[in-house]
């Protein structure tokens, strides 16, 4: 029998001192069965990090044509796509030719190391790429905080990061691998 999705409420606030963003953001996250609590944190650190009105949560891992988070214009042409973990070389080539800005969120220490150095010559054409790598100190702290019912302040300031929640408070810095032009 499939194991169902459990449900997550977040109020996420995100003070973004780079981008002069400020705004709560009500969500519904559906947590599939394989993922982890690390990787749930890990989306909604990404989410925070690129938070604007028409951003939406996917069905991430329940499809590959989708990314985790994406943003589309008002005639619904995809802006951004956002893709945690260590996606194949296919898939980042692919999510290039789909969106004007793609970025890749990817994280667990040496395993993601590893997977950047595997990829990275490959992903030099690619002008609207971003590669950021989350430490795997940063994203075993953040899971600590995940609970069904969150309510999350998000600060960003000089591309550094800090999430708080009732349980506590992390420093998050990510580390760009490769930068869009």
């Amino acid at each position: 029998m499939a194991q169902k999705a459990t449900i997550y409420k977040v109020e996420l606030s995100v003070s973004d001192m780079d981008r002069h963003y400020y705004e709560t953001h009500k969500l519904t996250v559906a947590k599939h069965p394989s993922e982890t609590d690390e990787r749930l944190m890990v989306r909604l650190l990404a989410f925070a990090l690129n938070a604007h009105e028409q951003l939406e949560l996917t069905k991430g891992l329940s499809t590959d044509d989708e990314p985790d988070i994406w943003q589309k214009s008002l005639s619904d042409e995809l802006e951004l796509w956002v893709a945690l973990g260590l996606p194949s070389e296919k898939v980042v080539r692919q999510s290039c030719g789909k969106a004007s800005k793609v970025i890749v969120y990817c994280y667990g220490g040496r395993t993601a190391d590893v997977w950047w150095e595997k990829i990275k010559n490959s992903t030099t054409r690619f002008d609207n790429l971003s590669v950021i790598n989350f430490s795997e100190d940063d994203t075993r702290e953040l899971e600590k905080l995940a609970s069904r019912g969150m309510k999350l302040q998000v600060n960003i300031q000089d591309g550094d990061v800090m999430v708080s929640a009732d349980d506590g408070i992390v420093y998050v810095t990510p580390i760009k691998l490769k930068d869009s032009a």
